[in-house]
This record gives C-alpha cells, structure tokens and sequence, in this order.
C-alpha cells in the first residue's frame, strides 16, 4: 500500500484505542500511528517522526479534546523515564486497559473465546517495589548522578522522589550516594570503562523490614569503605546486611559474579503469607510482594489441590510457589535452571520446615522429560511460571500428553501465554484467565489461567 502519511508533518488524528504498551493508536487513510501519552476517544495533534511499511510513530503534540480519564502526571521525570509509561491516566482506567490487552490476544488466538476476569489492582498502587536499582555515573557536566535511565538511552535523571520505589530504600540509596560525592569516590563511567560505582542496589523485606545494601563496583578496592558502612550501620540499624559486588564487565547486566560480605551475613528474609524466605543478592524474589500473594494464591485456587496431589513447580525459582502448596498436596517437585536459585529454594524448604518438596536443577525443557521418563513420577498437577518467552514446544506437548486434570500457567507475558495457550487447546480447556497488576501505572501485566482437560 502507499505509505499515506510524511515524516516531520503534523497530522490532527482521533485516538481509537491503545495499545499493548498503553500508546495510543490512530490511523490516517487505514495507515496506523502509534502515539506515546495519548489516550484513546482523545483527538490530539501530533508530529511524524518514523514511518515504517506498515505503521509509523507520533510524537503528541497536543490534546485538543482531553479524555476524562486523562491526569496531570505527579511524576516529574515519568515521560523521560519510562518506568511508569501510564502516569497520565487514571489508574482504574489503567486496568481496563490492561484487561483489553489480554481480551484481545484472547480473541485473536484462542478457538475458546472466554471473557478475562477484571484486572485485580491494588488499593494503594505506589511506592509497591521492594528492589532499587540506581545507576551511578556522570552527568553531562561531568558531576556524579544518580537515578534512572532515560528511556531508550544510557542518560541518567536524578530521581527526587519515585513513587513506584520503597521510601526506606530510598533513603538508603539516597545516603549512599551522598556519602560517595562528598567523598569524591569515583563513579563508573561507560564510555572509558574506569571509574567505581557502578550501580546502588537496596532490597527490603516489605514485612520483616530488614534491608540489604548492594554497592555494585568496578574494582575490589572502594575508597573509603569502613566509613561508609559504619555511616549506613549508624544511620539504618533495619539495614541487616552490605555487599560489595563486582562487575567489571562491559555489559548491561546489573550484578557482577563475586559478591564480597562487608557487614551480616549477606542476606535478608521477608515473609510470603505464612511463609519466610531468604533473600541473596543474586536470587529473583518477586518485586511487589502485597500483589504476589494475590497471585499465588489465585494460582493454587485455580488449581484446586487436594492431598493426594502431586504437583510439578515448573521454572520454580527460589521454590515460593511450590512451598505455597506444600501444605496442600502429598509432593511437590521443583524445576529451574539457575543453581543458586534451587539452593535457595531447598534452605527455603528447611526454613518453612517443609519435608514434602524436591527440587531439580535443570532446562525444564529436559528436566521435565527426566523426571517423567526416567524417574517415572507423574504429576497429575502442575504450575507452570515461565520467563517472558513463554514455554517450549517439548514442554507443552509433554503436557498434553500427560492429560492433567489440574494446570495452572502464571505468565508475566500474555503474549506469549496466549500463544501456548493455543497449543494446549488442543487436550485442555482454558477456564478462566485472571490478570493481576503487579506492576501499577507500567503497561505490564501479568496473568493466572486456569486449564482444566477436556471432557469426552
């Protein structure tokens, strides 16, 4: 088709729905342009700036007609950012759109055509994250800054108050910081690859309260060391423990390999319902943790667990999920990949004095095979949590060839979850899907289906 729209001309366009990152969505002559900040029924003026084939980008000039469920943003920094791309709307009207995403990937793929459950949202959706991460570097004055990367690029924006991030952990990175340029300890810099601090990492127990400091370095030798932990000690006593970690690679990847104990014992704990876990520098511990109790216990209802059941933890991570269950089913038997992660999900296990739980390390991919196969134990439930790709073809068909009675797939991709979703249709049922917002004011969600076996 020709393209209808230019490059660098303005276009009065009416916005006709949003789209899976929340942007708005017009068309001009059926062309389609994505447009960050507008909202759909809005009519805004915008300026092309990328037509590709098939659909270009706006940029919002000006929302001549404003919806009613437009808000002044009370973020200063949320359209540099793009940590919460959702700012500018009404957070009720943030879980339709939510729940419009899900609905229409259901529709598109599924050949069962079934309503999504309303978003569950929270009550007070901020400061609900319980892992800081900052970034530490130069500013374009050459001076230390620290705060979050403006979106799409490596440019730091101090941060004066973000309202998705603990309010401790805040002050502690904030402290930290302060510590590091009155001191003039260096800080990272990405273009030469020398200098210090790389990043400020706190986490904190939202229950517990205890707190983990993470000091992210270039190099072993950090100037100044003793004092600042003592300073940190002095001012947080709720801080339980410090790290020094050390990442002199030229990467994205936040955390290094080596971890070094400056102060406790180089970990926290945080409770999960009537459970408690260790948390380690390096283990996944979901980031709002008032939400993920919903979420797991969405997940357990769906799969309606008795005592004889036993229950396959696929992708299980640090074992939250199954030692959930635990109480529920005769076994659980756990699958991940990551080593540190089974480890911690066995000392997990001990800690929550749970004696009805295996953990495997291993690709779930072969590992679920494995343990069908050759260690002859058949699930007849299972939960399945996998990474933003979704499941593997492997996996999916051992699924349908084992006939559970009881499935459960938790995703944080609906994407992908309705893709596999698709492939399951073919021995199983999709009951009920039931999105959760994990993650307020960002275009994320994340989703529980319950998936029953088909009846003959």
């Amino acid at each position: 088709m020709s393209v209808s729209v230019e490059k660098n001309k303005e276009y009065i366009v009416d916005i006709i729905d949003n789209g899976y990152e929340g942007e708005g969505i017009a068309k001009i002559e059926d062309f389609t342009i994505f447009i960050n900040g507008a909202i759909k029924n809005e009519k805004c003026r915008i300026l092309i700036v990328k037509v590709n084939k098939s659909y270009a980008f706006g940029k919002l000039l000006e929302v001549i007609n404003k919806s009613p469920n437009r808000i002044a943003s009370d973020c200063k920094t949320y359209k540099r950012c793009g940590g919460c791309s959702l700012r500018h709307i009404k957070y009720e009207e943030t879980l339709n759109i939510k729940k419009h995403i899900v609905q229409n990937l259901v529709d598109k793929s599924l050949v069962t055509k079934i309503q999504v459950k309303d978003v569950i949202g929270m009550e007070k959706p901020i400061y609900y994250r319980n892992k800081l991460q900052y970034p530490v570097g130069r500013d374009k004055n050459g001076l230390p800054v620290m705060g979050v990367f403006a979106n799409r690029t490596h440019e730091i924006i101090p941060v004066e108050n973000c309202l998705i991030q603990n309010p401790a952990a805040e002050k502690v990175a904030k402290e930290i910081f302060r510590f590091i340029k009155e001191n003039n300890i260096s800080v990272y810099d990405e273009n030469s690859r020398k200098g210090l601090i790389r990043h400020i990492v706190v986490k904190i127990g939202l229950k517990t309260k205890e707190i983990m400091c993470i000091i992210v370095s270039n190099n072993e030798k950090i100037e100044k060391e003793d004092e600042l932990i003592e300073t940190i000690k002095g001012k947080f006593p709720q801080v339980k423990t410090i790290i020094k970690n050390i990442n002199n690679k030229n990467t994205n990847v936040i955390l290094g390999d080596k971890n070094i104990i400056l102060y406790g014992d180089g970990y926290i704990y945080d409770k999960l319902g009537d459970f408690t876990f260790k948390i380690s520098p390096m283990s996944f511990y979901q980031t709002n943790p008032i939400q993920t109790e919903i979420l797991y216990n969405k997940a357990i209802e769906f799969a309606k667990l008795d005592k004889d059941d036993i229950l396959c933890d696929l992708y299980c991570g640090i074992g939250t999920i199954g030692i959930f269950a635990s109480n529920k089913v005769k076994k659980v038997y756990g699958i991940e990949i990551v080593e540190e992660a089974v480890g911690a999900a066995k000392e997990n296990a001990k800690i929550n004095n749970v004696n009805n739980i295996e953990f495997m390390v291993g690709d779930v991919e072969k590992a679920f095979k494995v343990l069908i196969d050759e260690k002859k134990i058949i699930p007849n439930a299972v939960i399945v949590d996998p990474p933003r790709r979704g499941l593997d073809n492997t996996t999916i068909n051992k699924l349908n060839e084992l006939e559970l009675k009881k499935l459960v797939y938790i995703s944080c991709n609906p994407a992908t979850m309705v893709r596999d979703l698709k492939m399951l249709e073919e021995k199983y049922d999709i009951k009920e899907i039931q999105p959760i917002d994990m993650f307020p004011y960002t275009s994320h969600v994340e989703c529980v289906a319950m998936i029953e076996l088909k009846k003959l």
